[in-house]
């Protein structure tokens, strides 16, 4: 997937991330092997820096549970502190990356569980968003609304290329990309936490804004 260059965000933006994109290496797959940690980075991909008070609230989830899952994201250097918003009281995080990809041919056999465990993960993303959108489905406008059978059939080759992935029948076939983002680069899965599909609810930022994009 290629680069792409942004006007740098004005005073306040959130930080931009140190590097357009990661590709997954098996400790990264660990790490990412858990949908909490899947739909945290997207969000600060997607919104900017926050708190783990913060992400818990948007993601449903206690903020001691945020913490956690943040920690373990710093850990594997997907995301760091924003030492220019944190404060005594509570940690600013901010994603590392912009992008991640992920070469299921290479790690389905090292790291089978992981690659199952990663899939999952991204899988509950999907669901996720997709149960949001139809939850909203009523105040959404036509245009945006009649989007939602993309996004039901984008959840369904999503499901069917774990499967796969599961079975070991992932060898010499061409990942499925989990988000409607082209171009070059590693060639391999690429997490939803980190793509340019939106949810239909949402409004993609401008180009001033976050450098982030995701779940």
């Amino acid at each position: 997937m290629s680069s792409e260059e942004e006007p740098a965000p004005p005073p306040g933006s959130p930080t931009p991330p140190d590097a357009v994109h990661v590709a997954l290496d098996a400790k990264g797959l660990r790490a990412l092997a858990h949908p909490v940690r899947v739909q945290l980075l997207g969000a600060l991909r997607r919104y900017g820096a926050s708190t783990a008070t913060a992400l818990g609230q948007r993601l449903g989830v206690s903020s001691g549970t945020a913490s956690y899952h943040l920690r373990q994201l710093g850990a594997a250097g997907f995301v760091v502190e924003d030492s220019e918003r944190g404060n005594n009281r509570e940690r600013w995080w901010r994603a590392a990356h912009t992008r991640t990809f992920f070469d299921s041919n290479t790690y389905v056999e090292r790291e089978p569980e992981a690659t199952f465990l990663y899939h999952q993960a991204v899988a509950a993303t999907h669901v996720r968003r997709l149960q949001d959108a139809v939850n909203e489905y009523a105040t959404l406008p036509p245009r945006v609304a009649r989007g939602l059978g993309h996004e039901r059939l984008r959840a369904a080759a999503l499901a069917r290329g774990g499967t796969a992935a599961r079975r070991g029948g992932a060898r010499g076939r061409r990942p499925l990309p989990a988000g409607d983002d082209r171009g070059g680069g590693p060639r391999g899965h690429r997490a939803c936490l980190d793509d340019r599909a939106r949810h239909p609810g949402t409004r993609r930022a401008g180009p001033a804004g976050p450098a982030g994009r995701g779940v």
